[in-house]
């Protein structure tokens, strides 16, 4: 695995638990809102953390971590990640995985041994807006709708927990995004609108700004009648 950070210690990266974040390099996407523009463009100018190193750090916080979060860039781009995972569940952690859903197989994989145990996977926008929202032209939905399926799935049989969520961007996102996502993905267990931010390692910010708290409240009135657990995260 190629590690480039790690937060030894948060209550946000895998809510409801204590947990401790490890932070993957490269991305098959390009979200002109992403804040992490280094590990995306150019992950190979920031440290590598060893895997010696990440399981020291989980061995001296034994006894008070739940669970890992795992978090990029893109995760699911590292082949070896099922076996990382499998080195973390050994220890009697939980895995979370933070995942733009583009490697199904992946997904696949690591539900079908049981080396996750929850997946938040971000939904960018609504189909049609998907190759502005992830910067990338001609942009392939399968991969997505395959994943989104998968996880919506396993979530019922119980072999998951799970979450979608969206990075309400304005200048990329409008009212006929989250209808077309209410849609597509109704019935989900979970489905968080979170605030976007300005400034820090930004991609390409120009053009996109915050959405104000009412539409952002209005965006979720629309989406309750088919995600009744809909909910805002990091609006202010």
């Amino acid at each position: 695995m190629k590690i480039h950070g790690i937060n030894g210690l948060t209550l946000l990266d895998y809510p409801g638990k204590m947990a401790c974040t490890i932070f993957t390099g490269h991305c098959n996407f390009r979200c002109p809102f992403c804040h992490n523009a280094t590990l995306v463009l150019n992950p190979d100018s920031q440290p590598l953390i060893s895997e010696e190193a990440v399981f020291e750090l989980l061995a001296k916080r034994e006894g008070r971590l739940e669970g890992v979060a795992i978090t990029g860039g893109e995760p699911t781009l590292n082949k070896d990640l099922p076996e990382f995972c499998n080195k973390i569940k050994e220890k009697g952690l939980l895995v979370k995985l933070d995942t733009n859903g583009y490697n199904p197989d992946m997904v696949k994989e690591l539900i079908s041994r049981k080396l996750v145990d929850c997946i938040a996977m971000d939904i960018k926008a609504a189909p049609e807006n998907y190759a502005v929202a992830t910067g990338l032209a001609n942009f392939n939905m399968s991969p997505i709708f395959e994943s989104v399926d998968l996880i919506m799935e396993s979530g019922a049989k119980g072999l998951i927990d799970y979450e979608f969520r969206t990075t309400v961007v304005g200048g990329i996102h409008t009212e006929n995004d989250f209808i077309k996502i209410g849609k597509w993905l109704k019935g989900a267990k979970a489905y968080f609108l979170q605030g976007y931010r300005e400034g820090g390692d930004q991609l390409k910010p120009d053009g996109l700004s915050i959405v104000p708290v009412d539409t952002m409240e209005h965006y979720k009135e629309i989406l309750l009648p088919y995600i009744p657990n809909t909910q805002l995260r990091g609006v202010v």
